[in-house]
């Protein structure tokens, strides 16, 4: 119940639709119900009695009907279809929406191909449900129980073979329904890892192609589909028995219907029209049930998709806003109180433990770690993009959680380690950063990150098009753009999370010395692996284990900091990276 409460508020704007079809459902349903009526007038009152004039007016009045009866269900099929379209429409939007105020914590918890897959397939699951409710789900019962009448009404007694029918077949569907339910349940999991595994191969065709693991990926997909194959099967299997009992049914009514009929006419209690009506409305009442049987089976599918669309629907971001945000961040100071972090309350050890620094604004710091040392994270608490679990974060002075998230945001730029570019043109991504920054601007944050030296050879410059993911660029172009972008921003703080990783050593000394000069005010942190890249900093942050092994100058740690000093020869001498440095 609290499902359907929860969908039906995304009804909304397209109510009106929603009532006008079944209305017109029953319109259909009505004419349809009064023609048989006519067809028995016709045989009765007119052939069998010779009366023409009879036989004409009621064969125009059937016309009548008849065109009445497609004009409701034209009617009918397009306000249903707005309804279940429109619907379908709000459900996607609301579900995309609440997406975008989820933390990563919330992302975490839904994997990306699950989400693709309820915004998309469990959607168009209820979509359908939905027509076939305002239309099948009216019509089915409602021409059900006219034609049921109907029969009561030309005979009692054979009326009774359609009412025993009817009962024996409905508990059959119910119960073939049932059992298929829980198949179809299944199904949509399997759908969220086939869907995982092509969006990981096209995303990462590239690495794919490169370590020939094309037939590794066919088996994984064709493993993902064969389950999904299977668990259908299983369901149709037991699906299947609805057209057999059907037909079954459907055959011995008329058998029934026809012997007992004609019995019934040769003593008089029947008249051959009446016979034929009740014929038609048998055939009537049973395909309707048949219709039913549809709306049990997709209703069997729609329960399932129901529940993970509410999921999402449901979900609260677990970073919000406070009760009355700060508006302004001060400036770009940045201080760590006894923070501790776990990604999971159930997590033995913190991937942050005790995390105690203070960084004064205008500040160049740089951070070095083996994997897993937890340098993202770190840095990820700066933006509040994850809340600690103990301690506080300050920036400009104030707990991050004081701060409306997206003021907070807009003053702490952060380029990832997986540098996205969308489709549009160069400048349509850099604008990313700043939707009203001019050319102008967008030259400058190029030329301070070293971007123009390529944007200018191509042919089309500023506006030439990239490809979704920016697959016509290179790595190292890449990153450049992407801290062009966020150096649009304007912030108070910068951060690079191993952003410069693919480019060579003198352009990453060329944007650094551009930070210096070009924004004194704003501070940066760069997450790096290269010693070089992070030696000219003010300060540097050694993180080992989620802990700080060190917090100093360049000189400082190499007298103080074994692990640094390793690194640090390892790298001069042996031109090793961090992972491969001394003790660590």
């Amino acid at each position: 119940m609290n499902m359907i409460k929860t969908l039906a508020a995304y009804i909304k704007e397209y109510k009106k639709p929603s009532i006008i079809t079944p209305i017109l459902m029953i319109g259909e349903v009505l004419m349809e119900t009064i023609i048989p009526l006519l067809m028995a007038s016709i045989v009765n009152e007119g052939i069998n009695k010779g009366n023409t004039t009879h036989v004409f007016v009621t064969g125009i009045i059937m016309v009548v009907m008849a065109l009445c009866s497609l004009a409701f269900g034209v009617g009918g099929a397009k306000y249903g279809s707005i309804a279940a379209m429109g619907f379908g429409k709000n459900l996607k939007k609301a579900m995309f929406e609440n997406i975008q105020t989820f933390s990563f914590a919330n992302i975490d918890k839904f994997s990306t191909s699950s989400l693709i897959t309820r915004i998309t397939t469990d959607v168009g699951n209820i979509q359908m449900s939905y027509m076939m409710l305002l239309r099948i789900c009216m019509r089915a019962p409602a021409s059900l129980i006219c034609a049921m009448a109907m029969s009561f009404f030309i005979s009692p007694k054979l009326a009774t073979v359609y009412l025993v029918a009817v009962i024996i077949l409905g508990f059959a569907l119910v119960t073939i329904a049932s059992k298929a339910m829980k198949y179809f349940q299944e199904s949509f999991k399997k759908y969220d890892k086939l869907n995982e595994s092509v969006q990981e191969n096209v995303s990462a065709i590239r690495v794919v192609k490169a370590f020939v693991r094309g037939e590794h990926e066919k088996g994984r997909f064709h493993k993902a589909a064969q389950d999904i194959y299977d668990t259908f099967v299983k369901a149709e299997n037991i699906v299947i028995w609805n057209n057999p009992l059907m037909q079954f049914t459907v055959y011995s009514c008329i058998l029934l219907i026809s012997w007992f009929g004609a019995q019934f006419i040769v003593v008089g209690d029947l008249e051959t029209g009446d016979l034929m009506a009740l014929l038609t409305y048998c055939m009537n009442i049973l395909m309707n049930l048949m219709m039913l049987a549809m709306i049990f089976v997709m209703s069997s599918m729609s329960v399932a998709s129901g529940q993970r669309i509410c999921e999402v629907l449901e979900e609260k971001a677990t970073i919000t806003n406070p009760a009355n945000p700060v508006m302004e961040v001060a400036d770009g100071s940045i201080r760590f109180e006894n923070v501790t972090f776990r990604y999971s309350e159930h997590s033995e050890a913190p991937v942050l433990d005790n995390i105690n620094l203070e960084i004064q604004s205008g500040q160049m710091i740089g951070i070095i770690g083996g994997t897993g040392s937890s340098k993202s994270t770190l840095v990820n608490m700066i933006s509040r993009l994850y809340d600690v679990n103990e301690g506080t974060v300050y920036v400009g002075g104030k707990d991050v959680r004081e701060y409306d998230l997206e003021t907070l945001r807009n003053e702490v730029a952060v380029v990832l380690q997986q540098n996205v570019l969308f489709s549009g043109s160069i400048l349509d991504n850099l604008r990313w950063g700043n939707a009203n920054a001019t050319e102008a601007e967008c030259i400058e944050a190029c030329k301070m990150a070293c971007a123009d030296e390529f944007i200018e050879t191509f042919p089309d410059k500023y506006n030439t098009h990239i490809e979704q993911g920016g697959t016509n660029v290179s790595g190292g172009q890449k990153q450049r753009l992407c801290i062009a972008r966020a150096l649009l921003k304007k912030p108070k703080v910068l951060i690079l999370d191993d952003s410069t990783s693919a480019v060579d050593t003198a352009t990453d000394a060329k944007i650094r010395a551009a930070f210096k000069t070009a924004i004194p005010g704003t501070t940066k942190l760069i997450i790096a692996q290269r010693i070089s890249s992070v030696q000219e900093a003010d300060k540097i942050i050694v993180l080992e284990d989620g802990r700080v092994d060190g917090f100093g100058t360049h000189e400082e740690l190499l007298e103080t900091n074994a692990i640094y000093r390793d690194v640090y020869e390892a790298q001069v001498h042996g031109s090793g990276d961090f992972d491969e440095g001394g003790d660590n």
